[in-house]
């Protein structure tokens, strides 16, 4: 049986395991990213997972996830921000290739969230899903067909960046948002409150709280439905810690949706939470690994 390792590199963790062609995590890992030495440490934290790998097994391919603008075709970063720096222009597939003499294909840390919830998760067999990652930002991922659409220039679906009336997207809707506006309403510093705790005091009564999880809401919900308006997904896929909260959330959403959707997309549009959570990144690597695969051997 085949078997692919699997690599998630985010800002403060590197996920990794070995997937089968069964589709089955047949174990999995973390390790510290220790973003702060950039992209040659986070190449040699990778070369070190794949050569302990590949002493024990016979590996069919090298399959990644990773946090930054990625170019699937070419396999490498070609954008990152200060988190992790000298990312930009690393050469994951050319390197690791000709390292190890195996098949690797790198994506999106977002994007193979979306590809894993289409291909085994909520939104499984969905023709046109968008998936969305809300944490510290707003990421987001649009599959049609099982194949994640990347635009003309591979920045497709950076729906962080989107402009509300307000601000921009990630900048009212995300977890940090959230934090940050509790947080100045008790006049506290923000390292004394997270998601967990908003929600927490949220459920007793707090009345911040309760303010500051429905501003998030709303502002989550206008840029849903503009997502909505261009995209015309059949499925909205939500994942990222927050999402946790999905019995506080959900029916709020969609009560919140509804009201900035036209009647007739609001009844086709299905809001649905993740399943794959922290073994998205891995399983997705894999699904985009085998995608690229079949795509450039029709080539």
């Amino acid at each position: 049986m085949s078997r692919y390792v699997a690599i998630d590199i985010g800002g403060t963790s590197i996920k990794y395991g070995l997937i089968d062609d069964k589709e089955t995590l047949v174990e999995g890992h973390e390790m510290p990213t220790e973003a702060h030495l950039g992209g040659p440490g986070i190449m040699a934290k990778v070369k070190d997972i794949v050569a302990n790998y590949q002493a024990e097994e016979a590996l069919s391919g090298i399959c990644l996830s990773s946090a930054g603008m990625v170019d699937p075709d070419k396999g490498e970063i070609f954008y990152a921000g200060p988190q992790i720096p000298n990312y930009a222009g690393t050469q994951f597939k050319k390197e690791l290739e000709e390292t190890f003499n195996l098949p690797c294909e790198i994506e999106n840390d977002v994007n193979c969230a979306g590809l894993a919830e289409v291909k085994s998760g909520s939104a499984q067999g969905s023709p046109v899903a968008v998936c969305l990652t809300i944490g510290t930002g707003i990421g987001g991922c649009l599959v049609i067909d099982g194949q994640v659409f990347h635009g003309y220039s591979n920045s497709a679906c950076e729906v962080g960046y989107m402009h509300l009336n307000d601000g921009p997207f990630q900048d009212l809707a995300s977890t940090t948002a959230l934090v940050h506006y509790v947080a100045q309403q008790h006049g506290d510093p923000v390292d004394q409150w997270n998601g967990l705790r908003v929600f927490t005091e949220a459920t007793e009564g707090n009345t911040h709280c309760i303010a500051g999880i429905d501003r998030m809401v709303d502002y989550l919900a206008q840029g849903i439905a503009n997502i909505c308006f261009v995209a015309n997904p059949q499925k909205v896929v939500l994942g990222g810690g927050i999402m946790a909260q999905e019995a506080i959330l959900k029916p709020k959403l969609q009560t919140a949706l509804k009201g900035y959707l036209v009647p007739s997309i609001a009844e086709k549009t299905e809001l649905v939470f993740a399943q794959h959570l922290n073994t998205a990144g891995m399983f997705g690597a894999y699904y985009n690994f085998k995608n690229q695969q079949e795509k450039r051997a029709q080539a």
